[in-house]
């Protein structure tokens, strides 16, 4: 059957999402996320454009929303490390399955894993360099899309930077995850909740017009390949 992408099909419910999912596969989808966010999130963009320069200024803070396995932190910790530069990684969860999944296997990359929300940082006075989220935007309704855009603007310090990357909804990207993880499901990806939810997520995700419609002001969308968008707040220096 021939899948409906014309809009949004916010209303599906992931499967790792469910309070009550069988926690084998989710811990497995956890520990496979690394290799499927490395091939298709491009992590190393956000650090080479976004990460980096502010490193080189002095040690940065990076706060990673919605960080479920926490995979990106980690590479993000690691890259940092091997290039003798100073840094505090934050991995932000609101799952505690998610949160101590991450920490049990941190494997010495020295990510902070916290179970919050981004409005608990808010009232603490928490500040950062570069706040973003990887895979988020889909998950949420209007309502708490809204929140959290208004709270990871207030989590950013001047001159810094705040990019929430997502899917950018398409025939080709469902099509092309589609064939990818249906050659892996029997071997790789087996037990995990990864190609099921992946394509129910394409399907949840925006177009570059939609989500500009739903930007605030002085944000901005920007595309990327291979079927990415990001969503940028670039905070004025003093």
């Amino acid at each position: 059957m021939r899948v409906d992408l014309s809009t949004r099909a916010d209303g599906l419910v992931e499967l790792m999402d469910d309070p009550g999912a069988d926690l084998a596969m989710l811990e497995r989808t956890y520990d496979r996320f690394r290799f499927v966010n490395a091939a298709v999130a491009r992590p190393d963009l956000l650090l080479r454009r976004d990460v980096l320069p502010r490193a080189r200024r002095g040690c940065v803070r990076i706060l990673d929303v919605g960080a479920g396995g926490g995979d990106v932190s980690r590479m993000i910790a690691r890259r940092l490390r091997r290039a003798g530069l100073d840094a505090e990684v934050t991995a932000l969860d609101a799952d505690e399955r998610a949160v101590r999944w991450a920490a049990a296997n941190d494997a010495g990359a020295g990510v902070r894993y916290r179970r919050a929300l981004a409005a608990e940082l808010v009232a603490e006075g928490d500040r950062y360099d570069v706040v973003f989220s990887n895979h988020v935007l889909h998950h949420l309704t209007d309502a708490e899309r809204r929140v959290m855009l208004d709270d990871t603007r207030r989590l950013v310090r001047p001159g810094g930077v705040v990019v929430h990357r997502d899917i950018a909804r398409s025939r080709a990207a469902y099509t092309l995850f589609d064939v990818a993880t249906g050659a892996l499901a029997p071997t790789f990806l087996r037990g995990s909740f990864i190609r099921i939810d992946g394509l129910l997520s394409i399907r949840r995700s925006y177009t570059p017009r939609e989500l500009q419609a739903v930007a605030p002001p002085g944000w901005t969308v920007r595309r990327a390949l291979p079927a990415r968008l990001e969503l940028r707040w670039d905070e004025p220096a003093d």
